[in-house]
């Protein structure tokens, strides 16, 4: 059975012969604990891949996303980075004024649509993993929002309903779904959309704000997908309890959010009905625990979400994960499967 039929098999519950994984990993970990990444990603290697676009053109960027200084995005949003191998932050809104009537600071980077479908198709042909769409156009628009706006504001807008915030948005939605339609029409088998929507303990927005303005987004991406015959990936990390029965009710396939800042037995009421994708506290357990106690974590989350599919192994190498428990995550899953 190829890593495509296991994902495959896991998203409609149709007990795989193994459990799919997937180790993410920021590029400080392959900077700082290469000899560790590359142990791991030899003894466990990934069920999942990644389509490049080929694009005939690129939009306008500055600098390196994972390099210390400035690095400017395809929108124009500028992050300033202090720590190599990780991602920086915006300290300086683009779009500034008081109804959004400067937006035209901003660049829709209709470039990353010029994708080369025979060069995609061919990729996914000549590989046997479950294969994703890529590259910096995947939807995510409340970050993006903040990205351009500053969170603080962007909140406000949000609160007043801003008519400038809403002629923008229109805009950038129509850009993403003109890229999920490029995607889904290649052989790729799987589209991811993304935006992180919890702080550590409640929704970042009132969830009736989230329903009546970012819900019929994602409603469109993820029909769009559906219409091609694609399964839809989320991320969304921290507490994110509130929506997703909605994203459940959208029919997302599979969800990456932190479930151990929301808890594993509230999710219990989920199982089956998604997949998690995904994953093991890096908050405190890569970090602080043994590798005994993320094993234990590891047979927690299968005890509760799994039922013969619906649970992903995959966890992250960031910055300060102990690398013996990033094998432990993956040394459990193992066991799990085996004791099937």
């Amino acid at each position: 059975m190829t890593s495509r039929d296991l994902v495959y098999k896991t998203l409609e519950f149709k007990n795989p012969e193994r459990i799919p994984r997937q180790l993410w990993k920021l590029l400080w970990a392959d900077i700082y604990c290469s000899e560790e990444v590359k142990n791991i990603e030899q003894k466990y290697p990934t069920d999942f891949g990644y389509a490049i676009g080929g694009e005939s053109q690129l939009p306008p960027t500055k600098g390196d996303a994972f390099e210390i200084g400035d690095y400017v995005d395809p929108w124009g949003a500028k992050f300033n980075n202090i720590h190599r191998g990780i991602i920086g932050e915006v300290k300086e809104a683009l779009i500034t004024g008081e109804n959004w009537e400067d937006f035209g600071k901003a660049h829709i980077p209709y470039e990353l649509l010029s994708i080369d479908i025979e060069y995609i198709n061919k990729q996914c042909k000549e590989s046997d993993k479950f294969v994703f769409a890529s590259g910096s156009g995947i939807p995510r628009p409340f970050e993006q929002l903040q990205f351009l706006r500053g969170t603080e504001q962007l909140y406000m807008d949000l609160a007043l309903s801003s008519h400038g915030m809403f002629a923008f948005l229109e805009k950038m939605h129509d850009f993403y779904c003109q890229w999920v339609k490029a995607w889904a029409a290649t052989d790729v088998d799987g589209i991811i959309i993304m935006d992180d929507w919890g702080s550590q303990n409640s929704l970042l927005i009132n969830p009736k704000t989230w329903v009546e303005v970012f819900k019929p987004l994602y409603k469109d991406y993820i029909d769009i997908a559906k219409k091609y015959g694609k399964k839809v990936f989320m991320h969304s990390d921290g507490y994110t309890l509130e929506i997703i029965p909605h994203l459940i009710d959208l029919g997302l396939d599979a969800l990456n959010t932190q479930i151990f800042c929301i808890g594993i037995e509230k999710l219990k009421q989920f199982k089956g009905k998604v997949t998690f994708w995904g994953e093991i506290d890096r908050q405190h357990l890569l970090v602080n625990a043994s590798a005994e106690e993320v094993k234990k974590a590891v047979y927690n989350v299968y005890d509760t979400l799994w039922t013969n599919g619906g649970c992903i192994a995959q966890c992250e190498f960031g910055a300060g994960a102990k690398p013996e428990n990033i094998h432990a995550v993956f040394d459990a899953w193992n066991e799990v499967q085996h004791q099937e």
